[in-house]
């Protein structure tokens, strides 16, 4: 039969109340006397029931997930980082697709927050204050990832460098007019990476054309090639990788080269990036640190520590979808 709190107690020779705190809030019993219930617990296999342990501790040890798109494979690797990190401290993941959808967004955080005592949200739709309210309402902690909004708590990566990576790159390679095909309207991320780029190509000297908007998938840089193909651009930046996989797949399908014709760049370094014929060149976004890092921010939030904003590095991962300009 599985141990139970009397078997602790027994073991370590306290009360069960003494087990319970030991195991719920360790900072309320002398150092001594949870070593002996930690090592008991041990021995005897005892897991606390997380329903008992929410009764004293008046939290749930769940943290609530929430990100756009779980079929974008950048996600998955995020999650996954999540869910080690937050193991590590005891506290189970929920995880919501908002598939996205701002107003979903918003109604899963309100329809979480009682069974959670935080929030993870990956790169979210809604708008600053949409999210500032739920904040106003519910009054759960919060924590951002991929992007900025007052006054939560962010992990961001260093898009501005990594675009300058990327630039400084293709005018090494000779180029001089570049195209980019934006992500959504909607998307944070997508203005910090323009920002950066229009900034990285100022300094080069070199023209940018703004390909305009489209949905963060294989099908959204399928459907703009045309116009980047029509366009003067002898390289393309994309939104991220699933852009730039689109971008590909129609240009050979048109029979146009890559990069012989023309040169294309993604952005996050999905596994798919480096299969791909020919393989993607690419900036790298740390998905792991993001996870990870989200997780120590929302722990300093529950603790009430004072958590610092954190930023990323990327690196350009050059590979044969980019060459030298035509001649």
């Amino acid at each position: 039969m599985a141990a139970t709190i009397k078997d602790v107690a027994r073991l370590a020779g306290v009360s069960q109340s003494s087990v319970c705190r030991a195991l719920a809030k360790p900072e309320q019993v002398r150092p001594e006397t949870r070593e002996r219930v930690e090592r008991a617990a041990r021995d005897l296999g005892y897991y606390p029931n997380r329903a008992a342990r929410g009764l004293i501790t008046g939290r749930t040890a769940n943290i609530g997930v929430v990100l756009p798109d779980l079929a974008n494979p950048f996600f998955p690797s995020v999650v996954k980082a999540i869910q080690t990190q937050a193991r590590l401290f005891d506290y189970a993941v929920f995880l919501s697709d908002t598939d996205e959808d701002p107003a979903v967004e918003t109604s899963l955080i309100r329809a979480l927050a009682k069974q959670v005592d935080g929030f993870l949200l990956c790169s979210p739709r809604a708008g600053d204050e949409e999210l500032r309210a739920c904040d106003r309402e519910l009054q759960t902690p919060i924590v951002v990832l991929n992007r900025r909004v007052s006054p939560f708590p962010s992990v961001t990566a260093d898009s501005a460098d990594g675009m300058r990576q990327a630039v400084g790159h293709l005018h090494a390679l000779g180029h001089r007019r570049i195209a980019y095909v934006a992500g959504p309207r909607t998307s944070w991320s997508n203005r910090d990476r323009l920002r950066g780029l229009r900034s990285a190509t100022s300094s080069y000297d070199m023209d940018l054309i703004e390909a305009g908007n489209v949905a963060p998938t294989v099908d959204g840089g399928a459907a703009v090639a045309d116009l980047v193909a029509a366009s003067p651009a002898t390289a393309v930046i994309a939104y991220n990788d699933l852009v730039a996989l689109g971008l590909l797949n129609r240009f050979r399908a048109r029979e146009i080269a890559v990069p012989g014709r023309i040169s294309v760049v993604g952005f996050d370094d999905i596994l798919l990036a480096g299969l791909v014929t020919p393989a993607l060149t690419t900036v790298a976004i740390a998905k792991e640190q993001i996870g990870r890092a989200g997780v120590e921010l929302l722990l300093d939030l529950l603790g009430d520590r004072s958590p610092v904003n954190k930023r990323t590095p990327t690196q350009l991962i050059v590979r044969a979808s980019t060459g030298p300009v035509p001649q």
